[in-house]
């Protein structure tokens, strides 16, 4: 596997290595693991689409998008007035 440099701010960088060195890793090899499991937005997107035919199928669940940005806008401002915001 060949190497790529990734020029990032130093606190970024010295946050991460902190983080790595938590976890007994190497900063390389923490960031190799996170690229692994973060997800791209077409995999999010994907995901998405997955859980919602779920819930479709399971009890007919199925949201206009005006009603899904409707109830995210809602979820937000909930997750908002917990955080203190």
């Amino acid at each position: 596997m060949s190497d790529a440099n990734v020029r990032i701010p130093a606190e970024a960088r010295d946050r991460l290595a902190q983080v790595a060195a938590a976890e007994g890793m190497s900063l390389r090899a923490y960031l190799a693991r996170l690229a692994e499991t973060v997800l791209t937005p077409a995999e999010r997107r994907e995901r998405a689409d997955r859980a919602r035919a779920v819930l479709r199928d399971w009890n007919g669940y199925d949201p206009s998008p005006a009603e899904a940005d409707r109830l995210d806008s809602e979820l937000d401002r909930r997750i908002g007035r917990v955080g203190g915001r």
